[in-house]
This record gives C-alpha cells, sequence and structure tokens, in this order.
C-alpha cells in the first residue's frame, strides 16, 4: 500500500511522524510523508518519500499575527491572530493535500491538515485516519487542549466545545470552496467536525502515553491513547565531539531551548537565559532554535539541532516550551522539567507535567524573566523527588509501543 502522511506545522508537527513512517515502511509499505519545504531534507535522508506541502510556518510565525499568538498565548484576545494565521494556511494546505493524496491508498493525518484531509478522503473514496500529538477530540474531563486545557468542571468542559462547533468562522468560505473542488456539498469547519465526531468509529490515534494523559472514558470507540511516537536520527548521525567533551567535562548541564517559538525574540531570551544560568550556577546547554537563543559564560555551551533522545538523558534538567514533541522527549529521557508555554496546547502539557510530579512548576512565555525561571531551575535540579518520578514515569512510557499501533491501524483500515 501506498501510505501517505500529511502534516503541516514546524518541526515538532513533522519530526514525531518519522517513527511511525518508518515502521510502515519496515512493513513493505511505500511511504510518503507531505510536509512544507523546511523539512524535504529531513525527510529524504530518512528514505522516505516526499512531497511539498505549500506554506511557510516559520514565516507565519515571524509575521504580525504570529507574534501577537506568541505573545498573548491561550488568551482569548490571541484568537483573531489565530484565525488569521489558519486562513492564510487554508488553502496551501487544500493544494497540498490533494496534491498529497494522488495515488495514495490511505491518508493519515496530522492536525493541521486534518479537515481538508478527511473531506478529500470523503470525496475520493481514500481511507483516513487521524493521528494527533495531543488529545484532538473533546472530553469532560479537561478542556480544550488546543486552548491551553483550562478546566471549565465537566458541564462546561462537554458544552463548551460543542457550543464552538456552531460558530461560524473567517475559515469557513475557504473551506466550503475547496468542499466545491472536490464534488461535496459546502461545509464549514463546525460541520466537518460534528461530522467527524458522530462517526464513533472513525480512527483518532493519540501519539502520548496513557501515563501522561490517560484515555478519557467518553472518548468514541475508534479515539484511543496509543503511545508515544519517536523521532529518528537522521542516518549515521554522531554527536559532536566538543558537545560530547562539555558534557563530560562537569556535572550534567541544563537544557535550554524553546523550539520553534518566538522568531525574531532571540535577544530578549538570550539574556534572560545568560541570567538565569547565572543565578543557578548550573552548566547549560543552549538551543537556538528558530529565535536564534545564543547565551554566554563559562560553562555554557550553544547548539543548533541535536537529536533529543540522545541529549536529554544527559541532562540534569530540561527547559523548554512544552511542545507534544519536545514533552514526550523529555518524559522519555527520565529527567525534570521546567516548562515556559507559549500557546496551544504547551499550557496544557506543562500543567500535565506539574500533575504528575516531573516539573516543579511553569514560567509562561509571555511573563519569562530570570528569576522565576531561576527558582524552578533550582528546584528541579536539587530535589531529587523530580528526577525519581521522572525515572519512574520514562520507564513506563518506554514500554509502550506508539509505532505499532498505526501499523495496525493502516493494514485494518487499508485491507
Amino acid at each position: 500500500m501506498r501510505i501517505v502522511i500529511v502534516t503541516v506545522g514546524s518541526r515538532g508537527d513533522v519530526a514525531p511522524y518519522t517513527g511511525p513512517a518508518l515502521r510502515l515502511k519496515e512493513a513493505g509499505h511505500e511511504v510518503v510523508v507531505s510536509a512544507q519545504a523546511d523539512f524535504a531534507d529531513m525527510i529524504g535522508e530518512l528514505g522516505l518519500g516526499y512531497r511539498t506541502m505549500p506554506g511557510d510556518t516559520r514565516a507565519l510565525l515571524e509575521s504580525a499575527e504570529g507574534r501577537e499568538w506568541s505573545r498573548n498565548g491561550t488568551k482569548l484576545s490571541s484568537l483573531k491572530a489565530q484565525l488569521d494565521i489558519s486562513k492564510k494556511l487554508m488553502d496551501s494546505v487544500a493544494d497540498g493535500v490533494l496534491a498529497a493524496a494522488e495515488g495514495a491508498d490511505v491518508l493519515l493525518l496530522q492536525r493541521g491538515a486534518l479537515i481538508n484531509g478527511y473531506l478529500a478522503g470523503k470525496a475520493l473514496g481514500i481511507p483516513t485516519a487521524a493521528l494527533e500529538l495531543f488529545p484532538g477530540v473533546p472530553t469532560a474531563e479537561f478542556g480544550l487542549t488546543g486552548l491551553g486545557g483550562k478546566d471549565l468542571g465537566r458541564w462546561g468542559n462537554w458544552l463548551l466545545p460543542r457550543l464552538a462547533l456552531r460558530v461560524p468562522t473567517p475559515i469557513d468560505g475557504a473551506l466550503k470552496a475547496f468542499c466545491a473542488r472536490i464534488g461535496l456539498p459546502p461545509m464549514g469547519i463546525g460541520r466537518t467536525r460534528r461530522m467527524m465526531f458522530a462517526d464513533q468509529d472513525y480512527p483518532v490515534l493519540h501519539g502520548f502515553s496513557r501515563h501522561v494523559v490517560p484515555r478519557p472514558a467518553d472518548w468514541p470507540r475508534g479515539t484511543d491513547v496509543v503511545g508515544y511516537w519517536w523521532p529518528e536520527r537522521p542516518p549515521g548521525w554522531t554527536a559532536p565531539a566538543e558537545l560530547v567533551d562539555f558534557i563530560q567535562a562537569g556535572p550534567p548541564p541544563v537544557f535550554l531551548g524553546f523550539g520553534s517559538m518566538a522568531p525574531g525574540e532571540g535577544e530578549r531570551l538570550s539574556e534572560v537565559v545568560t541570567e538565569t544560568v547565572r543565578r543557578t550556577g548550573v552548566r547549560a546547554v543552549v538551543q537556538a532554535g528558530w529565535s536564534g537563543l545564543t547565551a554566554t559564560g563559562d560553562d555554557v555551551m550553544c547548539v543548533e539541532s541535536v537529536p533529543h533522545d540522545w541529549l536529554f538523558p544527559r541532562m540534569a534538567a530540561v527547559v523548554h516550551h512544552c511542545g507534544a514533541g519536545t514533552t514526550g522527549a523529555g518524559v522519555r529521557a527520565g529527567v525534570p522539567v521546567v516548562p515556559t508555554p507559549v500557546l496551544a496546547d504547551q499550557p496544557f502539557w506543562a500543567n500535565r507535567l506539574a500533575k504528575i510530579g516531573v516539573s516543579p512548576g511553569s514560567v509562561p512565555f509571555a511573563e519569562l524573566a530570570a528569576e522565576p525561571l531561576a527558582e524552578l531551575v533550582t528546584k528541579a535540579v536539587s530535589d531529587p523527588a523530580y528526577r525519581e518520578r521522572a525515572q519512574s514515569l520514562a520507564a513506563k512510557v518506554r514500554d509502550e509501543d506508539g509505532a505499532a499501533a498505526v501499523l495496525r491501524l493502516v493494514e485494518r483500515i487499508g485491507g
């Protein structure tokens, strides 16, 4: 079978799918990943097929709307910026999904491509499934994860998503035009999502651990939590000798990085990180990410991209934005975490890590400063209870095989 994985977004929206993709390839399937051009090399190096998904997420995050979204996070004041960004993505996603679907036997859809991919599958007779990196189906057990997961109580958690799906959005026009293009009745976002949720057996797999977020009891039959999908390292990758030497030259360092968040804020972040390291007296590995983050000091090393599955287990603690993939890497490594959540699902993961006892708490990115960050880093590295709980959780998480669940699903729906 030709399996096409369609994903839109930053590295954290692409890398986790490389693990299931290679598992599918090893099982004899032809696997193609459709993603934006920034990730073509990463996908090609792994020997996977590649199709271009139009659009540039980095440029959108660097735009005025993107900066407003980062600044306001999950506040209602950022909703317009989110919708503006989504509207800009919609047309390019529509084109990319149709190109990706050509010749596909199964479409596996990340959140950014889910609505268009689901409708394209209906029109073209191609089985589809959702592969979610954070809880993507409403539940009474917690709030909407994409808006930070704020708990409104069981009744509020249940009601709000259903009300939201009845509200027209600026994106509906583009989606209705897409429906007309593929021969379907015109449908907006809300109607499409309601149709998905009404199908109790529509497959929605979540690539995180039940030990981090148990499967809610009120989810539909086809919706499950299957375990993390681990990114694959580039073939032949070896750790830079300079980095290895730095790590071995003293006590385990603390990792600090913000991934694809906060492009253009490198100067401010660099000052915060440098002062945090000075206040705590820790050694540090600082990752540039899209912000161009740097830091200075005798016990600081700055790096570009280093696989988290190699780096994190060698750290005393990790400080990051709490994107789904980075959260999973920290959990797998068995090290304490200090989150600095920015937007979308990141506050949800930050709260979850504190609840299960592997984090002393978080500093929202909009409030990021050296004093509160240094206080949390000190707690994370000085209290052994955080590491003990993190290592216990890691042992359970490593026993799960999320990629195997994707393979089983594909062979069931694509047969």
